[in-house]
């Protein structure tokens, strides 16, 4: 690969990135002298930040005409924050785009300060509540009640494989599974239970 002259490059990269063949000197020498010195560590911030590495160079195009777009409307006092600033934006909307990304697309989701979807510790403190809650009104349905629920809402048994391995008919499990849910419903909203634990 033979390496083109900063200037004939920039001209290319110009054209490619903002469509446009005329800046103004001051925006295209800001250019070559502050922007296009960064591209060793701007390409270095996308292998790092994006593993796919078929997308590195269409980013580094769509950052330089970002940054162009930006600079003709003023120069900005510091090239390199503004300049990473733009490529950190850049991956955050393309992950965004995509809405569901690969484990292995974006090499450290951290680094690129996406708001995380998990749970906020108020949220967590309502949930270990609920579940508090939830595990209370099981242990006072009667045991095969209670037995029936959980084989099928929470090892998803079919009526037919409870029916098994309770020994008893699908009427029955359907029955058992019917009164444990409106029970523990009602035990949950509030609403006295009509069903009680029987050891």
């Amino acid at each position: 690969m033979v390496d083109t002259p900063r200037y004939t490059r920039f001209d290319e990269d110009v054209k490619n990135a903002s469509g446009a063949n005329m800046l103004a000197p001051e925006v295209k020498d800001w250019f070559v002298h502050e922007v296009l010195p960064l591209e060793a560590m701007l390409m270095h911030f996308l292998q790092q930040n994006w593993r796919n590495k078929s997308d590195h160079e269409d980013f580094r195009q769509d950052i330089y005409a970002r940054v162009l777009d930006a600079a003709k409307l003023g120069i900005p006092e510091k090239a390199k924050p503004f300049v990473f600033a733009t490529a950190r934006n850049l991956l955050i909307n393309h992950v965004l785009r995509e809405q569901i990304v690969p484990f292995d697309a974006v090499a450290d989701l951290d680094s690129l300060s996406i708001s995380s979807d998990a749970p906020g510790p108020d949220r967590s403190a309502i949930a270990r509540d609920e579940l508090r809650k939830l595990a209370t009104a099981l242990d006072r349905l009667p045991p095969r009640c209670r037995e029936a629920v959980l084989l099928r809402r929470v090892e998803g048994l079919s009526r037919r494989e409870i029916a098994e391995r309770m020994g008893v008919s699908e009427n029955t499990v359907a029955d058992h599974i019917r009164n444990g849910m409106n029970t523990l419903a009602d035990m949950l909203l509030g609403e006295p239970a009509t069903l009680t634990r029987r050891s």
